[in-house]
């Protein structure tokens, strides 16, 4: 007889908050410095207005987020649970040589090294003398955005030494609160940079909310030889942002 399989535990309120508070752009991890290329777009007048705006970010979200980042967390996540720091050292590895210039890399090391830093000082309620915590420290030449986000939320979950995948609805959850977190600085950074009024940024939001789900469904199907991070026009618009004259953002 097929096994029947109860319904899945859902994540507690601390948990789910957790994931609300990892979302919120007050999170001390730097990430209004940056804004991925679109200022260098801006720039190049590849955006220039609402419109214009709202494309790039959702095919950023689609073509590069989606494919990459979101991609990572959804495999660090199950890893962390495991206690699987190969696996780990695997997916971070690859999310550093993935980065196509500089400063794409010196954002995913960055913002990652800020949010260990802040798992380790948010006191120890959530996870006392977990040992992942300095294991994701020292990864080399540090912790990326994706792994220390997966671990964060791996801190509020029960660990997983039976080596049984997390239900989907879990790491469907993750990836909505990294995803909604990444599209709330993107915005951030277009009302500055095009620039564009408050409304303009909430209609912005709103289509990207729209196209997440679809994007996380993507990202959870791809296995790991279809994980890519090849987005030329963002390599070149990025590699020119680093000698701009007048920037506001960090990439």
């Amino acid at each position: 007889m097929p096994r029947v399989l109860g319904a899945p535990t859902p994540l507690s309120a601390s948990a789910r908050l957790q994931l609300m508070w990892l979302a919120s752009p007050a999170l001390p991890v730097g990430g209004f410095s940056y804004s991925e290329v679109l200022e260098a777009a801006v720039e190049s007048g590849f955006v220039s207005n609402e419109a214009t705006a709202g494309a790039w970010l959702r095919d950023q979200l689609h073509l590069s987020v989606a494919r990459a980042d979101l991609a990572v967390v959804a495999k660090a996540l199950p890893a962390w649970q495991r206690h699987n720091l190969p696996r780990i050292t695997e997916l971070n590895d690859w999310v550093v040589h993935t980065r196509e210039t500089t400063e794409l890399k010196l954002q995913a090391e960055q913002m990652g090294r800020s949010l260990v830093e802040w798992v380790r000082n948010r006191g120890n309620s959530v996870a006392p003398n977990d040992p992942r915590l300095a294991q994701c420290a020292a990864l080399k030449p540090a912790p990326t955005w994706p792994v220390a986000f997966a671990l964060a939320v791996a801190q509020c979950l029960p660990d997983n030494p039976a080596h049984t995948a997390p239900h989907s609805d879990i790491v469907k959850d993750t990836l909505l609160s990294f995803a909604f977190g990444w599209a709330e600085n993107m915005v951030q950074a277009a009302i500055k940079s095009v620039p564009l009024g408050q409304s303009a940024g909430q209609r912005i939001l709103q289509s990207l909310i729209d196209d997440i789900p679809t994007a996380i469904d993507h990202a959870c199907a791809l296995p790991d030889s279809q994980r890519q991070a090849f987005t030329p026009m963002l390599a070149i618009l990025s590699s020119q942002h680093e000698t701009q004259y007048s920037r506001l953002f960090r990439s």
